[in-house]
C-alpha cells in the first residue's frame, strides 16, 4: 500500500475537479451568498447617517433643491410622514450654502422680487396689485425670522386714495402665523409684529392690525376699552421692582446670617395710573400802591348852563386880567357861586391785575404705592467651646431690631406710604441632601454613539470571520477530506490490481490481509464515486 502520509495537500483546481455536478453548484451557491453578505456587511458599514436639510418645503423650492443635489450628485432621501429631505450628515452645512448662494430655498412668499419681473404695458391696476402682493411677502418673510414662528400670511386692505378728507379710510392689516409645535408667542412679541405691520404701511394704526394663530386664536387685542389692564410690561416692571429689594434685602443680611440662611420676599403695589392736574390759584389782592393796574376809565360831566358875568361889549370877550388875590366877604361868594351855577360831576374806575397761578401737572407712571416685606431668618450656629458641639440657638431681641432696622434702611420704609415689615427667626427646616446620582457611563450620549459604531464594525468583522472559519474552511477542509480518501482509494485499487496481474499466489497469501482491505475500499470508492473507477479503468486500458 502506498504511504499518503507524505504527499502534499491538494491544490483548490484540484479538489473543484473531483467534486460532481451538484457539488460544484452547492459550491458556487456558497460562494455567491458569502460574496453576497460580505457585499451588504459593506454596503451596511458604507451606509451615511442622512440628516434633516429641510422640512417643510413648497413644491417649488423642493423641485429646485433636488434638481441642484442631483446635478451636485449628492445622495438624498424623503423622511416618511414628516416632509423632510435629508441629506448625508457630513454634507449637511456645505449643501445648505451652496443652495445658499443658488438662493434656495426661495420660499413660499414673493417679495419685491416681483417687481422685477414687469412686463412692458402693464396696467397700473396690475402694478398696484403686485407692489401689494410684493409687500405682503416682505412683511410674512420678516416675520418668518422670529424663533416661534414656522410660515406667516398677511393680507393688507389698502383703500385708494381720495382728494377729500371725509372720504379717506384708514388701511388695515390680518395676520396668519403658523406657529411651531410646543411654541408660542409672548405679548411682547405679539405687539411686536403688529408695530412692524403698522410701520411699514403709511397711516396704519397699530389697531387696525390683527394677529391670529393657526388654531384660529386672537394673538392682538385693542387697547381701546383696556387701558385699565395691565399688560406684560407692566408686569414685568413690578417683578423686577420686588426683584431688586429682594436682592437688597438679601445682599445685605446675608454677612451677618450666611447666603443660605435669609429669605426674603417682597410685594410691590405698583401705582400705573396717568394723572395730569391743572389748578389756577388766586391769592389775596396786593396794595393798592404797589399792584399793577390794568385799566383806568374816568367819567366827567357837567350838568346846567353857566350865567354870563361882566359888562356887555367887547371887554367882556377880552383875556382876563392878571389875577388878584381880592379880599371877599362870605356874602359875596355866595353871590358868585349863586352867579354861575353849574353841576359838576366826577368818576374814576381803576382795574388792578390779579395774582393768578396756573399749574400743569402730569405724575409719573409706576410710583410705588406700598410696599409689604416678609424676612426669615435662620437661627445662628453657636460652638461650644468646650465640646466642639455645634447647635442652634436663636437671635437676641437687639440683635432682631438690628437686623430689623438694616432691611428697614435697605428698603426704604415709609411709614406714611403704609409699608409693613413682618421679621421672623426660625431654624430652617433643613432636608438632607440627596446627591444626584452621577450618569453612568454607559448612558451617556456620547459612549452611546461610540459603542454603535464599535458594535457595527464587530458585527461586520463577526459576519465575516463566520463565514470564513465557519462556512468556507469547514467546506474546503472537507473536500480536501474527500479528495485525500478518493486519491487513497485510487492508489489502493491500482496497487490491488497490479499486486493481481503480476504476483504469484505466494505473494498473494501474504498480501492477502492488505489486498482485503483495498479490495474493500475499492468497492466503497466505486459506490461512492463511480467515476474516478471508470477513470482509473479507462487509465489502465490505455496503458495495456
Amino acid at each position: 500500500m502506498t504511504d499518503t502520509a507524505n504527499n502534499p495537500t491538494p491544490s483548490i483546481a484540484t479538489l473543484l475537479l473531483g467534486l460532481n455536478g451538484q457539488q460544484k453548484m452547492g459550491f458556487m451557491v456558497a460562494i455567491a451568498a458569502t460574496i453576497a453578505v460580505l457585499a451588504g456587511f459593506w454596503m451596511w458599514g458604507q451606509t451615511p447617517d442622512y440628516r434633516v436639510l429641510y422640512t417643510n418645503l413648497s413644491d417649488r423650492d423642493g423641485g429646485a433643491i433636488i434638481e441642484s443635489l442631483q446635478q451636485q450628485n449628492i445622495p438624498y432621501k424623503f423622511a416618511e410622514g414628516g416632509g423632510a429631505l435629508l441629506v448625508p450628515g457630513n454634507l449637511v452645512h456645505e449643501v445648505r450654502l451652496r443652495l445658499a448662494s443658488q438662493g434656495l430655498p426661495k420660499g413660499g412668499t414673493v417679495g419685491f422680487e416681483l417687481m422685477e419681473s414687469q412686463k412692458f404695458g402693464t396696467s397700473q391696476f396690475l402694478e398696484q396689485v403686485n407692489y401689494q402682493r410684493s409687500l405682503e411677502g416682505e412683511l410674512a418673510r420678516s416675520m418668518q425670522t422670529i424663533g416661534a414662528v414656522q410660515n406667516a400670511r398677511v393680507h393688507l386692505a389698502i383703500p385708494k386714495p381720495s382728494v377729500f378728507v371725509k372720504d379717506q379710510q384708514k388701511p388695515s392689516a390680518s395676520v396668519v402665523l403658523a406657529l411651531h409645535p410646543g411654541r408660542e408667542l409672548d405679548p411682547g412679541q405679539v405687539n411686536g409684529i403688529v408695530h412692524l405691520v403698522s410701520s411699514s404701511i403709511p397711516n396704519m394704526p397699530p389697531q387696525s392690525v390683527t394677529v391670529l394663530d393657526q388654531s384660529g386664536n386672537l394673538l392682538s387685542s385693542a387697547r381701546e376699552g383696556n387701558e385699565l389692564l395691565m399688560d406684560a410690561t407692566q408686569l414685568k416692571y413690578v417683578r423686577e421692582i420686588e426683584q431688586d429689594y429682594i436682592k437688597r434685602i438679601e445682599a445685605i443680611l446675608s454677612p451677618i446670617t450666611g447666603q443660605q440662611n435669609v429669605k426674603a420676599q417682597v410685594t410691590a403695589n405698583i401705582d400705573f395710573a396717568q394723572v395730569e392736574e391743572t389748578a389756577e390759584i388766586y391769592k389775596p389782592n396786593q396794595r393798592p400802591n404797589t399792584a399793577a393796574i390794568r385799566s383806568t376809565q374816568t367819567l366827567e360831566a357837567l350838568n346846567g348852563i353857566a350865567q354870563a358875568g361882566g359888562v356887555p361889549g367887547a371887554l367882556s370877550n377880552q383875556p382876563a386880567p392878571a389875577a388878584t388875590a381880592p379880599i371877599t366877604t362870605g356874602a359875596q361868594v355866595a353871590n358868585a357861586t349863586s352867579g354861575n351855577a353849574a353841576n359838576t360831576r366826577k368818576e374814576a374806575t381803576s382795574n388792578f391785575e390779579l395774582d393768578r397761578t396756573i399749574q400743569h401737572t402730569k405724575l409719573p407712571v409706576g410710583n410705588i404705592r406700598r410696599l409689604s416685606v416678609a424676612v426669615v431668618v435662620n437661627n445662628r450656629n453657636v460652638t461650644d467651646a468646650k465640646t466642639g458641639k455645634v447647635s442652634s440657638k436663636p437671635y437676641t431681641e437687639a440683635e432682631n431690631a438690628q437686623i430689623t432696622a438694616l432691611v428697614k434702611d435697605a428698603m426704604g420704609f415709609d411709614p406714611k406710604r403704609g409699608d409693613s415689615l413682618n421679621l421672623l427667626n426660625r431654624a430652617f427646616n433643613s432636608e438632607p441632601e440627596v446627591a444626584l446620582p452621577e450618569v453612568p457611563l454607559w448612558k451617556q450620549p456620547d459612549i452611546i454613539a461610540l459603542a454603535k459604531d464599535i458594535l457595527k464594525y464587530v458585527l461586520i468583522a463577526g459576519g465575516v470571520g463566520f463565514l470564513l472559519f465557519g462556512i468556507i474552511r469547514p467546506a474546503f477542509k472537507n473536500l480536501a477530506t474527500q479528495a485525500a480518501a478518493q486519491a487513497e482509494a485510487a492508489a489502493a485499487a491500482a496497487e490491488a490490481a497490479r499486486l493481481h496481474h503480476g504476483h504469484g499466489m505466494g505473494q498473494l497469501h501474504e498480501t492477502k490481509n492488505s489486498y482485503e482491505d483495498n479490495l474493500q475500499l475499492a468497492k466503497q470508492l466505486t459506490k461512492d464515486d463511480p467515476k474516478i473507477v471508470a477513470s482509473v479503468v479507462k487509465e489502465w486500458v490505455n496503458k495495456e
